[in-house]
């Protein structure tokens, strides 16, 4: 059996410079690779995150948003619904994120899962980000 690992997450933004510049200014990310695919009208770049986490966003021409009011609602709808990122400071990640342009969808709180608290936070486009702290 092949080894398997996480690479990064895949997002479909309609507005590349933006996204880029939130997750950049808020999460601390870094800008690894940016390519085009003129013909088909579209643009990408791979972030990085500090903790190793990565997203891919592709800004393709005439996308189409689609938005969730919060994660129950995003669990309605088969596919993904959101992205998880850890944190050592859920509070100054929820506060440095709505200073960027995102909006809390759920204050932080304990989970369910023993040991962890949470909160999500859409993004500028309206992306549900699950930021997690472990407490233990």
């Amino acid at each position: 059996m092949s080894t398997v690992s996480f690479d990064h997450t895949g997002l479909s933004v309609g507005d590349l410079h933006r996204q880029c510049r939130f997750y950049i200014e808020a999460f601390g990310f870094r800008e690894m690779h940016r390519t085009e695919i003129p013909d088909a009208g579209i643009r990408i770049a791979l972030l990085s995150g500090p903790g190793g986490a990565a997203v891919e966003f592709t800004e393709r021409a005439g996308s189409v948003p689609q938005h969730f009011a919060d994660p129950n609602e995003g669990a309605g709808v088969q596919g993904y619904f959101h992205w998880a990122l850890t944190v050592d400071d859920l509070e100054g990640a929820v506060a440095a994120a709505v200073g960027h342009g995102a909006r809390v969808v759920s204050r932080p709180a304990l989970a369910r899962r023993p040991g962890v608290r949470f909160a999500y936070v859409a993004d500028p486009e309206g992306n549900l980000i699950e930021l997690l702290q472990y407490t233990h």
